[in-house]
């Protein structure tokens, strides 16, 4: 071992030998038990910052430990290359979004490579390949075949002044990015997949993954599917001659309703407002809400809302109550409509509150009283007892609940229903960069997929992304304009493209067989590598991406292309690296670079003082991003990736930190410089029975318990930090025993054994976190193969065990001695060796103790009256 530490040599020759010997590519083997490792698909931003260090990384730990367990890794990489910042950076600056995305995808593989992380990049798909979105199309075409997929008229964001749909990033704010005219809504004929079929698989789905799936995700599901259990009840409005339907989880509560809020795009809001003094004024409104709704969630914005003029009757009692228009309730959940009952929901409450609408009061408290509804600080959403509700008063709420959806029924007033939040997914988009569609459009035969053999259906090159009016392919005649391949006559090529969750739902299994050219993947190969045993990637896909692909699952099992229902068996939610921001209040300025900020806080282009932000997650745009390449330059790979992992738990927020980066590079050195301390001492046998002093039998027994801990962390819990930490206690360890030894003239073959065991331990539990220096001190340990063929460290029960543990002894509650017994002691011997103590027996005065209280393995505590 050279006398330094020089990491940037060090890595460049590992990375290098690790490439060509192909040290992480794997194959089926039945014969091994498998490990499945996955981080989330990156997406081709141009640059990955520490946040993306901090995700690969915990998966490359991971990895690491499980070949070492000698598991069969398979941990793959690839890139969701299609996608709108790519076709906006084009559009903004005439970067052709191909160019922009292949020199994304070779300047962040670098960058990963450069990290050494242990990718099996014979595996590698780029969703942008037409070899990948082949695959995309033959599952659409397989999915319209069973009636999965299908067309609809269906809203999108619309700038009237470019004449083009718009996503809901373009039209932030409710105006046009690239115009800024206010956009409207448009309805264009959109593809939908049936998910809504899966929706109680789904749910169901979810109970298997308790445990395993973070507790917060398996709930944003739940919630995103929204299973309620409730009635349909229509509500009659006399002076149009409609009717509007509600749906409600508590009909129990109808007699409490003082209103029907619609939301502003529903279709009876015109008819409503007809000839109505202030109907112009309320249709300008609800468009005004529905421009806010489409800049911001529903649950964010502030309760809006407007009277129609309009009226409806209530089925139960007969009372005419307003009908509203309201920025909370929203087209796509339910009907679009509800019914308001201040006194049992807090929405309600507080928009009823806000516009002075009266209402009554329809449920007892727990302990039978009414308070009268002006009295009211809230709404109770509980299950109580029913008052001023008809034949139905005093009934519990469940069982008026129960009875009145049945006198609802009878009536033919309403009707029992399930309902679910969850929506048809919208696979389409009117852009550029995206998979092909591969449908066509013939007046003759009407839709016809693409032969198979025609496939893939590939994006055209040289595209003008600037036209006017739909999408840029509509443009394209040599693409759209094509032959039906059904009855031989001209026909259109669909020229929609997909939406890239599409890209995401099934990537893994293209992992596993990444070269096929004749299906998506061999049945045999994904039965062997899924479901996926550990999928690491951000809580921002709790619900979409990670809904999506468990949907795309069951279509491929249904399909029979899979035999199992579930494809993620355990998931982690990995938390941000984030550091401090600074902001000038001169907004050409704006975000600063950390070296555009003075020591005094003031903005080194204008003088001013800025705004120092909170600490938050790293972005480009507001400046805060550290690029990993630079870490590298000056610390190396291993320091970075150490130091990321011990910043906190892998599920929970860490901040960046110089000093921590140093420290880290710090202890690495330290580490270099013990083993090279032993590298060339021979040691001897570490058999039963040898004698060894004092310093050894401790460091032995450390090196074993925290072997254990360590081991323990990485297999149940995944506290890489812990670990870390464990690793840096061992290193104290050594560093205690080498200063022992140094007292002597020179080191026993026992001692020179005890050492070698501990700091090949060492070497072994720093790969998965450091693995460029780990491998360089095992080489210069006398190992001829990589630690990837190498084995964890064991531990031994006994070794770890603790020769003595130091006991408190109490008389009276007062500290008055201490003992050294064995760790198992039982109570009666560490009683025993109590009352035998001689400061015990002092303060007994010849007393007998009236009782003894054990703590096994704190304290004994001996009482005297």
């Amino acid at each position: 071992m050279k006398e330094k530490y020089f990491p940037k040599e060090i890595e460049a020759k590992w990375q290098k030998r690790w490439a060509e010997e192909k040290t992480f590519e794997v194959t089926e083997d039945p014969s091994r038990p498998k490990f499945y490792c996955l981080e989330m698909l990156a997406y081709t931003s141009g640059r990955a910052h520490i946040g993306h260090v901090s995700n690969f990384t915990i998966g490359d730990a991971l990895s690491w430990y499980k070949r070492l367990r000698g598991f069969n890794v398979i941990h793959p990489f690839g890139w969701d290359s299609f996608g709108q910042p790519a076709e906006t950076a084009a559009i903004k600056d005439g970067t052709d979004p191909e160019k922009f995305t292949r020199d994304a995808i070779a300047y962040m593989k670098w960058q990963f490579q450069r990290m050494g992380i242990s990718y099996d990049w014979s595996r590698e798909v780029a969703t942008c390949d037409p070899e990948y979105y082949k695959w995309n199309q033959w599952f659409f075409i397989r999915m319209f075949e069973r009636g999965m997929l299908y067309r609809k008229l269906s809203p999108v964001n619309w700038c009237p002044k470019e004449d083009i749909s718009l996503s809901n990033e373009q039209a932030s704010g409710g105006v046009c990015w690239r115009c800024s005219t206010p956009v409207i809504q448009k309805e264009l004929m959109q593809w939908f997949a049936r998910i809504t079929d899966y929706a109680d698989q789904l749910l169901d789905g979810l109970t298997t993954l308790e445990g395993k799936w973070p507790d917060r995700v398996i709930t944003m599901q739940r919630n995103w599917i929204g299973k309620s259990l409730g009635a349909h009840v229509k509500f009659d409005i006399p002076e149009c001659n409609e009717s509007v339907t509600v749906f409600t989880t508590r009909i129990d509560t109808i007699f409490g309703a003082n209103a029907i809020v619609l939301a502003p795009e529903h279709p009876l809001v015109s008819s409503i407002v007809e000839g109505k003094r202030y109907g112009a004024e309320v249709l300008a409104f609800a468009e005004k809400l529905r421009a806010e709704q489409r800049g911001g969630r529903a649950e964010e914005l502030e309760k809006q809302g407007i009277f129609t003029g309009g009226h409806a009757v209530n089925p139960f009692n007969g009372e005419r109550i307003p009908i509203w228009i309201a920025n909370f309730v929203l087209i796509q959940y339910g009907t679009g409509a509800i019914m308001a009952v201040p006194s049992g929901d807090q929405r309600d409450f507080e928009f009823s509150r806000k516009y002075g609408l009266p209402f009554r009061q329809i449920k007892l408290t727990d302990d039978g009283r009414e308070i009268p509804a002006e009295e009211l600080d809230a709404a109770d959403d509980g299950w109580t007892t029913t008052v001023n509700t008809g034949e139905w008063s005093g009934l519990s709420s469940e069982e008026a609940n129960r009875r009145m959806t049945g006198y609802a029924e009878e009536k033919e007033i309403g009707k029992g229903a399930i309902t679910y939040k969850l929506r048809d997914w919208g696979v389409s988009r009117q852009r550029y960069w995206g998979t092909p569609v591969p449908m066509i459009h013939c007046g003759e035969c009407g839709i016809v997929p693409v032969p198979d053999a025609q496939l893939p259906v590939v994006l055209p090159k040289g595209v003008n992304l600037r036209v006017e009016g739909g999408s840029p392919l509509d443009h394209v005649p040599e693409y759209v304009n094509v032959t039906c391949p059904k009855c031989g006559g001209p026909a259109r090529r669909d020229t929609d493209t997909m939406d890239t969750f599409v890209d995401s739902n099934w990537y893994y299994f293209r992992y596993c067989d990444p070269h096929n050219d004749e299906r998506p993947f061999d049945p045999e190969k994904v039965a062997y590598w899924l479901p996926v045993d550990q999928y690491i990637g951000g809580i921002e896909h709790a619900v979409m991406h990670l809904i999506y692909t468990r949907y795309w699952t069951k279509v491929m099992r249904d399909m029979g292309l899979v035999k199992f229902d579930e494809p993620v068996s355990r998931l982690l939610t990995q938390g941000m690296i984030c550091k401090e921001t600074y902001q000038c209040p001169n907004p050409d300025h704006d975000w600063l670079f950390p070296e555009q900020v003075t020591a005094e806080k003031t903005c080194s282009l204008c003088g001013r003082p800025v705004n120092v932000g909170r600490v938050e997650k790293m972005s480009k745009s507001r400046k805060n991003a550290v690029d990993p390449i630079e870490m590298i330059e000056i610390h190396g790979a291993d320091a970075l990736r150490l130091f990321v992992l011990f910043a906190g738990p892998p599920d929970k927020d860490k901040e960046w930190s110089d000093t921590g980066f140093e420290g880290a590079a710090r202890y690495l050195q330290r580490v270099w410089r013990l083993a090279r301390k032993w590298v060339d001492r021979k040691p001897g046998q570490l058999e039963t029975g040898v004698e060894m002093n004092v310093h050894s039998r401790k460091l032995r027994r450390r090196t074993h318990q925290i072997i254990k801990r360590v081991t323990e962390n990485l297999e149940e819990r995944l506290h890489l930090n812990t670990c870390i930490s464990s690793l840096m206690e061992l290193t104290n360890e050594i560093q205690a025993f080498d200063a022992e030894v140094d007292k002597q003239q020179a080191a026993t073959p026992a001692e020179a054994a005890v050492a070698r065991e501990a700091i090949e331990a060492l070497i072994r539990m720093l790969t998965p976190f450091a693995p460029h220096i780990a491998e360089e001190m095992w080489e210069a340990y006398g190992h001829g193969s990589s630690l990837a063929q190498s084995q964890w460290p064991g531990f031994n029960e006994d070794l770890a065990r603790e020769e003595e543990i130091e006991v408190a002894v109490q008389v009276n509650g007062k500290l008055r001695s201490r003992l050294f017994a064995r760790a198992e002691a039982t109570e009666d011997e560490l009683r025993e060796k109590a009352l035998a103590d001689d400061k015990v027996i002092a303060a007994a005065a010849g007393r007998e103790p009236n009782k003894v209280i054990v703590v096994p393995r704190k304290l004994v505590n001996v009482v005297f009256k």
